[in-house]
């Protein structure tokens, strides 16, 4: 009796705390509030099992307590209670993976014409690459990593010398135009996370991983690694700063494109080499 009641108080005690929380999702800055339904449906269906299976095994201790006299009878299976149940678990696994799914679908097929940015990740700061005038992002290979070429981009390749080259971990997007963002680790398992943009993705070495999302609110949001990448793990932030179109068009002005970078330092080589 003692412990059905501690389960029961378990329970309340459980729901209280979920419905008085102070920790909430931050307030959503894109396209994808769909996640956040997803999510809600999760919490209201696995809550409606937690409740269900807590009260029924609190119901069972209370029911089957000991009582002088009483002797239990043995019951081996019952064919129309575990047809009830296999039903029940499999409509309740469906609801919970069904929409998962469908947001899953539409998560990793970014819409045509949306605007590519590759965000690279090594330890422990975020670089970001856009296209340049010609709209194209240049090809990469971990052989040209170097310290005046931190991404990689291939010297040869046309496509890359009017790339825009960020290493300051600060990213400008416009509002309300779809991103395809491309995913690059120099060295460990990293991971891409906006939390108000509920878009997450692994940035696995050797593989270019993908994520898309549409910006939309203005203002500045934190850029997060997600995997446990070394030990200056919980240093690794970034800034992504959604603009009004004028405001990104004055900000890309200003970056510096592969080949503008690489005279850079080229010039500074030949006057630390001749002082």
């Amino acid at each position: 009796m003692r412990v059905a009641l501690a389960m029961v108080a378990v329970l309340i005690a459980s729901l209280a705390f979920h419905f008085a929380s102070p920790w909430r999702a931050t307030p959503i800055a894109s396209n994808w509030g769909f996640i956040d339904d997803t999510m809600a449906l999760t919490f209201w269906i696995t809550g409606a099992g937690f409740v269900a299976v807590v009260l029924f095994m609190a119901y069972c201790l209370y029911r089957s307590r000991h009582q002088p006299g009483r002797r239990a009878a043995y019951e081996p299976e019952k064919r129309k209670l575990e047809a009830w149940l296999s039903i029940i678990t499999t409509v309740a696994v469906v609801v919970l993976l069904a929409p998962g799914l469908t947001v899953w679908g539409q998560y990793i097929e970014a819409p045509a014409g949306a605007m590519e940015v590759e965000a690279v990740g090594m330890q422990w700061n975020w670089s970001f690459r856009l296209p340049g005038d010609d709209n194209k992002l240049g090809a990469t290979d971990i052989r040209f990593v170097d310290s005046g070429n931190p991404l990689g981009l291939n010297p040869a390749d046309r496509n890359g010398k009017d790339d825009l080259i960020v290493t300051n971990g600060e990213l400008h997007l416009p509002v309300g135009k779809p991103v395809k963002v491309l995913l690059r680790s120099i060295d460990v398992l990293h991971d891409f996370y906006v939390p108000q943009i509920r878009a997450k993705m692994d940035l696995v070495p050797g593989i270019v991983s993908s994520l898309w999302f549409t910006p939309t609110k203005i203002g500045e949001f934190d850029i997060l690694c997600a995997a446990f990448c070394g030990l200056g793990h919980p240093q690794m932030r970034g800034k992504m700063i959604v603009d009004t179109d004028s405001d990104y068009a004055r900000w890309r002005e200003a970056q510096q494109t592969f080949e503008q970078s690489r005279k850079t330092d080229a010039d500074r080589g030949r006057r630390e080499s001749n002082p």
